[in-house]
């Protein structure tokens, strides 16, 4: 017999411009005029978070792609402690900010 699958939903938070949104991945580089986004959301990156707490949905994480989202991040790690990684330009200098902010885990920058 076959074994039924079990689908697991891990939740993401990109962050964009301090901005909840979904971009088109080749379109994220030096010119902004050439950034194409399929969603941009008008609740916060905490709202979300707050979602995936009440929802009880585990392992996600909040990426921030460029500069101006550590406010947002912050937000984010602070409505859902231990609730969710955090990524895009952590440093090792940096990780224990997010760590002590609320962040399961950091990922760190290559």
């Amino acid at each position: 017999g076959t074994r039924p699958h079990t689908m697991r939903f891990r939740p993401c938070i990109d962050l964009h411009a301090g901005t909840v949104k979904q971009i088109v991945g080749s379109t994220l580089g030096d010119d902004p005029s050439k950034l194409r986004t399929n969603f941009e959301s008008t609740r916060s990156a905490a709202e979300f978070a707050n979602m995936y707490r009440r929802d009880n949905l585990v392992g996600g994480h909040v990426i921030m792609l460029g500069p101006g989202n550590e406010d947002a991040a912050l937000s984010a790690l602070a409505a859902y402690p231990g609730g969710l990684q955090v990524g895009g330009g952590v440093t090792g200098a940096s990780a224990r900010k997010y760590l002590d902010a609320g962040a399961s885990h950091v990922i760190v920058t290559s």
